[in-house]
This record gives structure tokens, C-alpha cells and sequence, in this order.
């Protein structure tokens, strides 16, 4: 898991392992989170599958950046 501070948000980065079949090398489906004042204002979902567990914990965030100036308007409704 990693997380981080973005525009006063706390945004965070999931790596969930997933192995379809015994044999295969594991991979990680990719999501994040976006909290405020310790309330979740967004969450993702999966954002994609991935070979390394590092990728799909650094994935949350970008995707996090990316929203950008929804952030503020998304805590502002929920508040």
C-alpha cells in the first residue's frame, strides 16, 4: 500500500494480488482511494492488472492526481 498527501487529501494506492491459475506467476489489480478529514471522498475501483506489486500500489495515486481540481468540488458536495 502506499499514500500520500495531494492538495490536502490523503490519497492511497492498493496492490491486490491475483493469480488466475497455480502455475502463473501472481499479478496485482491496481486501485486507490482519496480521503479527507478521514471520510472517503472518491474510490476507484480497478484501474488496471499488473506484473509487479510496486506498479499497482503507485497506480492509486496517479489516478488520484489525476482527478486534479474535481477533488475540491467532490469534498465540497459531501461535506
Amino acid at each position: 500500500m502506499q499514500s500520500e498527501t495531494y492538495r490536502g487529501y490523503n490519497v492511497w494506492g492498493y496492490a491486490i494480488p491475483q493469480q488466475e491459475e497455480l502455475m502463473l506467476p501472481e499479478r496485482y489489480a491496481a486501485s486507490g482511494t482519496i480521503t479527507h478529514r478521514n471520510k472517503v471522498v472518491e474510490a476507484s475501483g480497478v484501474l488496471g492488472i499488473f506484473d509487479k506489486q510496486e506498479d499497482a500500489e503507485f497506480t492509486g495515486p496517479e489516478w488520484a492526481r489525476a482527478l486534479g481540481g474535481q477533488l475540491r468540488v467532490t469534498a465540497q458536495q459531501r461535506a
